[in-house]
């Protein structure tokens, strides 16, 4: 088990690519604290967990809350000792051409995405920096590198979150700290399945592979880059996509 004896955060982890990180992790060993806003899918995710035999704890969190982000850190070190792994995966989307866009789904999109993945990091890295080790994984996406129509908030928290890996990857390396992120494409999660059969189509077609990514490609690649064999991993983007980008 790649992740044994490990202590993970991970954010809007109800449902999604964020539960399918939470159960991924679980099965590497990783004991897990896992947040979101909606208590009633955390529970489903924590007793799939537990009934595997996996350790786990929940806390309603709102990323956009710094108080609740840093009594979220302080639980996961009371609970499990310490902090090895923060995995910011936690996104909304409020989508809107330039011209129709409002402030309010500007600065909603632009809170969740981009504030809380500052917030959460922010809590978590002097637990890490005292430790002398730790990792932070955080949720871009190919949109934050190409852009995307109608997607002006989202496309600019994505592309924020990657100046921030960036740059924390430089600031914190010298205290045993990796920062990366990881830039999905186009994922067939609970949101996507309500799209339109031929707009799924269209999405497979673009990409090489001809087929839609699943939550497990990205929590594979989550699970990867929080192990051991990344250990000389840092400041990178890893696109989980099929080859879309390429």
């Amino acid at each position: 088990m790649r992740l044994k004896g490990k202590i993970a955060i991970i954010t809007g982890a109800g449902r999604g690519i964020g539960k399918a990180t939470a159960l991924k992790f679980a099965k590497e060993g990783a004991k897990l604290l896992i947040g979101d806003v909606n208590d009633s899918d955390l529970e489903t995710v924590a007793k799939e967990i537990a009934d595997a035999g996996g350790e786990v704890v929940t806390m309603n969190v709102d990323v956009t809350n710094r108080q609740q982000v840093r009594e979220m850190v302080e639980k996961a070190v009371e609970v499990f000792g310490k902090l090895d792994i923060l995995v910011n995966n936690a996104g909304i989307t409020a989508d809107g051409q330039l011209h129709k866009l409002t402030e309010e789904q500007w600065d909603k999109v632009i809170d969740v995405n981009l504030k809380g993945v500052f917030n959460c990091s922010q809590a978590a890295i002097n637990v890490m920096r005292e430790q002398g080790n730790g990792v932070i994984l955080n949720a871009s996406s190919v949109v934050g590198i190409y852009g995307n129509f109608g997607q002006t908030n989202y496309a600019a928290t994505k592309w924020g979150v990657i100046g921030m890996t960036k740059t924390w990857a430089k600031e914190q390396g010298r205290k045993g700290i990796r920062v990366n992120a990881v830039a999905p494409g186009f994922i067939l999660t609970p949101m996507t399945k309500k799209m339109p059969e031929n707009v799924l189509d269209m999405m497979k077609n673009k990409a090489p592979l001809q087929r839609l990514g699943t939550p497990e490609d990205v929590a594979n690649a989550y699970a990867f880059l929080a192990s051991d064999e990344a250990s000389f991993i840092t400041g990178a983007v890893l696109s989980v996509d099929g080859g879309i980008v390429m």
